[in-house]
C-alpha cells in the first residue's frame, strides 16, 4: 500500500470544488456515468482493432444505492486502470484539471458552468461525497488497484482483490447530500441526463410479465421474472440512418422524448452532417397555432448521447427554439458558458446549418404535397414568419414555400399573389396594394366592400404580422400592405377616376363641424369624402401607420416604438358626403334633430366595429326603441 499527497497549490481544493460547483452539484452522476461510458466504448474500440485481447461481451454500467452504508456505487465493465494509470489519471491529470478550473474561474465559477471542460468530471464526486473509493482492474493482465481519498489532498493506493475487468467508484455520501441516497432522486437524474447513453445502464431490478403457457387456465396468474432494470435506450432514433426509420419510429421517439405530451408532431426533420462539424438530431414541428408565449426550451442538446441542456439558445437559431427534438454534437463542449457559445465559430456554423436544413425540408414538403402543407400552415406559420423576420437567408429561401392565405381560404405563394393582383390592385402611382384582414368577423363589411371591387383580401392574423408586413414592404419592390379597415375602399387603392361630390366645399365643412361637435370624441378624426352613394354613410377606419406601430410595439417592437404602444387608439370617421343621410343631416330643421341623426349614425358605425360598449350601448338601445315607437 502506498500513500501520497496530490500535488496542488490551491490550499484545500475540495471545499472550493464544493463551493463553486454547488449550484450544479447534481451533475456529479452525469460526469461519473460519462466516464464509465467512455471507458466502455474505448475498450470496444481497442478490441475491434486488436489492441486488446479482452472479451468485450455485452457490458453495462450499474448504479447501486446502499442506503444503510450511505454509499452510492457506479460500476462499469470498461477498460479499467492499472495502479500506474490511477496515479497518472486520477492524481495528476484530473486533479491538475480541477485546479486549473478553480484558478481560472474562482471569481465567477458559479455562473460559468464550465464543469468537465477542464477534466474535472471525476472530482465533481466530492461535491456530494466526503470520501471516494476507486476499485479498478485493467483489461491488461495486471493486478487490481484500490484508491481512496477523504476529501483532502491525501490519498491511499493499494492492491485490490477485484477479479472482473472494469471500475467501481464508491461515493460515501456526505451528510448534506443524503438526497442522493434516495431511489427517486437517482432515478430522476438517470432519466434526465442518461436516458439515451450508448451503453446500457442498470438501476436495480424490475418485474417482467411473461406469456402464459399454452396449457394454463384462464384464472392462473401470468408468470413473472425479475430482470435488470435498464433505464436507458442506447440506440435512440437520431443515431440511426433516416433510411432505416419509418414514420412510426419518429412518432414513437417523440413520445419517448415527451411522454406526457399527447399531441402528435406535424412532421420531423432528420439532421445528419459530418463535415465541417459533426451533428445528428431530429427536430419536430409541434402544433404551434398563434401562441407566441408557448414553451420554448423543449429541444434537448446532447454530446455523444449525454444530455447537456435544454437551453439551446445560440446553437439553434432563435426562431426554431419553438420546435422540439434532439441535437447531438461532439463538437459542442459538455459544459459551456453562454459567452463561449456566442463567440464559438463552430457553433455559429451549426446554427446556420440547422436553419438551412429546416428551410430545405419545408420546401420539399411544400413541393411534394402542397395540399397537406396548406392544411398545416396555421400550425407552423409562426415559426416560418419569425424566421423570415430574423434571418435574411431564411427569408430568401422561404419565398418558395411561405404562404399567404386569403379570407376565402385559398393560399398563394408570393409569386402567385403578385400575378393575381398585379392588374387590379395597382393604384394611380403604380404601387401594388396588398389588402389584408386580421379578423374576418370584425372586418366583414370592409372585406365585402373590397370583394365587391374584385379585390383579393389576405387573412394575416399572426401576432407578428405587423413586423412581417414591414419586412415585406422593404424587401419587395413597389408594394404596400393595407388592412381593409384602414380607410374606405376607394382610398385604399386610389385610382385616377374621381367621384363627383354632391356637396360643395362649404357644405362639406359645415357637415364636418356639425359631426365633430356632436360626437365630441377626440379619438375620432372626421373626414367628409365623395364616395359611391350606395356606400355606408359613416365608416370607422383606423389609420394604417399608427395602428401598425402599436401592433409592432405590442408584439415586441422595442426601440423607439414605445411611444406608439402607449398612445390611445385613434380612429377616422369617414363620412360619405354623397349619401342621402348626410344630406338629411345638413338640412335638418333643428339642432336637436341634427344631433340625433349624427349620434345614431355614429353609434351604428361603432356598433359595426364592436366599439359600442357600456353606457354608450345602453343609451343607443334606449334611443333606438324610442325611434321605432
Amino acid at each position: 500500500m502506498s500513500t501520497g499527497k496530490i500535488n496542488v497549490s490551491v490550499e484545500n481544493i475540495f471545499p472550493l470544488i464544493k463551493k463553486f460547483l454547488y449550484s450544479d452539484h447534481e451533475i456529479f452522476l452525469r460526469e461519473l456515468i460519462s466516464n464509465a461510458t467512455d471507458a466502455t466504448l474505448k475498450l470496444k474500440h481497442l478490441t475491434s482493432i486488436g489492441e486488446s485481447t479482452a472479451e468485450y461481451g455485452n457490458p453495462q454500467i450499474e448504479v447501486k444505492i446502499d442506503k444503510e452504508g450511505k454509499k452510492l456505487h457506479i460500476i462499469d465493465q470498461g477498460l479499467g486502470m492499472t495502479q500506474e494509470e490511477v496515479e497518472k489519471y486520477i492524481n495528476q491529470l484530473a486533479f491538475s484539471g480541477a485546479e486549473e478550473f478553480l484558478n481560472k474561474y474562482e471569481d465567477g465559477a458559479k455562473d460559468t458552468g464550465i464543469i468537465g471542460h477542464f477534466g474535472l468530471g471525476f472530482y465533481s464526486a466530492f461535491m456530494v461525497a466526503e470520501k471516494v473509493e476507486i476499485i479498478t482492474k485493467s483489461h491488461k493482465d495486471e493486478p487490481a488497484a484500490h484508491w481512496t481519498c477523504d476529501g483532502s489532498p491525501n490519498f491511499t493506493l493499494e492492491a485490490a482483490d477485484k477479479t472482473e475487468r472494469g471500475t467501481e467508484i464508491i461515493l460515501h455520501i456526505a451528510e448534506d447530500s443524503t438526497e442522493f441516497l434516495e431511489e427517486g432522486r437517482i432515478a430522476g437524474l438517470l432519466s434526465k441526463y442518461n436516458k439515451f447513453m450508448p451503453v446500457p445502464i442498470k438501476f436495480g431490478m424490475k418485474t417482467e410479465t411473461l406469456p402464459k403457457p399454452e396449457d394454463a387456465k384462464e384464472e392462473d396468474p401470468a408468470p413473472t421474472q425479475e430482470v435488470d432494470n435498464i433505464i436507458n435506450n442506447p440506440n435512440p432514433a437520431w443515431t440511426k440512418q433516416p433510411a432505416d426509420l419509418e414514420e412510426e419510429d419518429y412518432k414513437n421517439f417523440y413520445q419517448e422524448l415527451y411522454p406526457s405530451n399527447f399531441d402528435e408532431p406535424l412532421f420531423n426533420i432528420h439532421l445528419n452532417v459530418d463535415y465541417p462539424f459533426n451533428l445528428t438530431g431530429i427536430l419536430y414541428f409541434p402544433k404551434l397555432g398563434q401562441d407566441m408565449n408557448m414553451q420554448k426550451d423543449r429541444i434537448q442538446l446532447y454530446q455523444n448521447q449525454v444530455f447537456v441542456t435544454d437551453n439551446v439558445e445560440g446553437i439553434v437559431p432563435e426562431f426554431l427554439t419553438m420546435l422540439r427534438g434532439v441535437i447531438d454534437s461532439p463538437d459542442i463542449p459538455l459544459n459551456v458558458s453562454r459567452s463561449y457559445l456566442q463567440a464559438d465559430g463552430a457553433v455559429k456554423k451549426i446554427s446556420g446549418y440547422i436553419s438551412r436544413k429546416v428551410a430545405d425540408k419545408l420546401k420539399s414538403l411544400f413541393n411534394n404535397d402542397r395540399e397537406d402543407f396548406e392544411k398545416k400552415w396555421n400550425d407552423i406559420k409562426l415559426v416560418i414568419e419569425y424566421g423570415m423576420l430574423s434571418e435574411d437567408k431564411f427569408f430568401e429561401k422561404a419565398d418558395k414555400f411561405a404562404l399567404y392565405p386569403t379570407v376565402d381560404n385559398t393560399f398563394f405563394t408570393w409569386e402567385e399573389l403578385e400575378a393575381k393582383i398585379k392588374e387590379n390592385q395597382v393604384d394611380k402611382d403604380g404601387k401594388t396594394v396588398v389588402l389584408y384582414a386580421s379578423d374576418t368577423d370584425a372586418q366583414h363589411s370592409y372585406i365585402q366592400s373590397a370583394k365587391d371591387k374584385g379585390y383579393e383580401v389576405l387573412l394575416l392574423n399572426s401576432p407578428i404580422v405587423s413586423h412581417l408586413i414591414q419586412k415585406l414592404e422593404t424587401s419587395k419592390e413597389n408594394v404596400t400592405f393595407v388592412r381593409v379597415d384602414g380607410d374606405h375602399i376607394d382610398n385604399l387603392i386610389k385610382k385616377d377616376e374621381e367621384q363627383i361630390s354632391k356637396l360643395s366645399d362649404d357644405e362639406k365643412e359645415t357637415v364636418k363641424t356639425a359631426i365633430t361637435d356632436a360626437i365630441a370624441n377626440t379619438s375620432y378624426t372626421v373626414q367628409v369624402e365623395a364616395m359611391d352613394s350606395n356606400a355606408a354613410p359613416f365608416i370607422i377606419t383606423q389609420p394604417e401607420f399608427m395602428r401598425r406601430m402599436k401592433e409592432m410595439q405590442q408584439a415586441g417592437g422595442g426601440g423607439g416604438m414605445n411611444m406608439f404602444g402607449n398612445m390611445p387608439e385613434m380612429y377616422n370617421l369617414v363620412v360619405n358626403g354623397n349619401h342621402k343621410l348626410v344630406t338629411e343631416i345638413l338640412n335638418a330643421d333643428t339642432d336637436e334633430a341634427k344631433k340625433r341623426l349624427i349620434t345614431q349614425s355614429f353609434d351604428l358605425a361603432k356598433l359595426s366595429q364592436n366599439l359600442l360598449k357600456g353606457e354608450e350601448l345602453t343609451s343607443f338601445i334606449k334611443r333606438s326603441y324610442e325611434m321605432i315607437k
